[in-house]
């Protein structure tokens, strides 16, 4: 099966640290290119293009369209980090909720599959 790197990345496509200078250097993400797609990744802001951290409303409606996406594409599997929760200052459990609906061919990060844990 074919595997997707899920990292978040900011609206710029800057991909100079993080999950994201992992996703340009190792799989195929764009320069420039800051949503959706390109390689063997896909990127969901969770900065502005300004780098700013966006608020968790606006990140959700590219988290629903990642999953969206991932429904459309059985034949991949999709490899989440825990994106918003380093360089973006989240903590998983304001981001979690967000892949409640993740289709079976969605990986979630350890840090996001423990925040069910407890309840």
């Amino acid at each position: 099966m074919h595997e997707i790197f899920v990292f978040g990345s900011n609206l710029a496509g800057l991909h100079g640290a993080g999950s994201a200078a992992e996703a340009h250097k190792n799989h195929g993400a764009v320069w420039g290119r800051g949503v959706g797609p390109y390689g063997n990744s896909y990127a969901i802001p969770t900065k502005d293009k300004a780098i700013r951290t966006m608020p968790l409303e606006e990140i959700k409606r590219y988290v629903d369209q990642f999953i969206k996406y991932a429904q459309e594409h059985k034949g991949m599997r999709f490899r989440i980090v825990a994106i918003g929760c380093g360089l973006a200052g989240y903590r998983p459990e304001q981001i979690a909720p967000m892949f409640r609906h993740a289709p079976s061919n969605c990986i979630l990060p350890l840090e996001f599959t423990l925040v069910g844990a407890d309840a």
